[in-house]
C-alpha cells in the first residue's frame, strides 16, 4: 500500500532503498521558505542500521504489512530465543539481537507478538509493562523525600533502574519495557 511521505508515523514499516525500515521517530517540519516535509528516523529491520530521511508530501513510499502471530516465550538457547505459536504449538527460533536490551524482560510463558515478513521473523512486540521485584536497593536517606529524587535499584532480572526513595528490597514494581523506567508500584 502506497502512502504519502507526510503520513509516515512511528511504528510504520516501509520499503525504502530496497530494504525494510521501521519509523522510530517522526517530526513534521514547516520551514518559513519551501515546502513542508516529514523528518523521519528509520531503523533497518534486517541489519539494525539507522537512517534519517526527509519525506515531502509529494513523495510516496510503500507501507509493508507484517504478519503478526501470538507466541509464548519458552527458553533461551545460546544466542537464540525459542517461542511457541499459541495456535498450532510450532516452535520458532529468533535471534536475541532482534530484541536487544529488552531480552532481560522475557519471562517463562510470556505472551509476545512475533512480526514476520515473507516467512522471516523481523520484530518481537513485548508487553508494554512487566512486573518485577526489587532485589537490592540503597536505604532511604532521611530528608531525601522532600524533592522528587530517585535512587538506583536492581530488579530480579538483573537490570538497574531508578526508583522513588520510598521503595525497598522485596517490593514489586511495574517497569516500562520500552523506556526501561519505573512506572508504579505493583498492587
Amino acid at each position: 500500500m502506497k502512502i504519502n511521505g507526510n503520513e509516515i508515523r512511528p511504528g510504520n514499516v516501509v520499503q525504502h532503498q530496497d530494504s525494510l525500515w521501521i519509523a522510530v521517530k517522526t517530526n513534521a517540519v514547516k520551514p518559513g521558505k519551501g515546502p513542508a516535509y516529514n523528518q523521519v528516523e528509520l531503523k533497518n529491520l534486517l541489519n539494525g542500521s539507522k537512517l534519517n530521511e526527509r519525506f515531502r508530501s509529494s513523495e510516496t513510499v510503500e507501507r509493508v504489512r507484517l504478519e503478526q502471530k501470538d507466541h509464548s516465550f519458552l527458553y533461551e538457547e545460546g544466542d537464540m530465543l525459542v517461542f511457541m505459536d499459541t495456535e498450532n504449538y510450532e516452535q520458532i527460533h529468533v535471534a536475541k539481537d532482534l530484541i536487544g536490551d529488552r531480552v532481560a524482560f522475557l519471562q517463562d510463558g510470556m505472551q509476545v507478538t512475533v512480526e514476520s515478513h515473507e516467512g522471516r521473523s523481523i520484530n518481537v512486540q513485548m508487553p508494554e509493562q512487566v512486573t518485577l521485584e526489587i532485589t537490592e536497593t540503597e536505604p532511604t536517606v532521611k530528608g531525601q523525600t522532600a524533592s522528587s529524587s530517585y535512587k538506583p535499584a536492581t530488579v530480579d532480572n538483573g537490570l538497574r533502574i531508578m526508583v522513588p526513595p520510598h521503595m525497598s528490597t522485596g517490593q514489586r514494581i511495574i517497569v516500562n519495557t520500552e523506556t526501561l523506567e519505573y512506572v508504579k508500584r505493583a498492587d
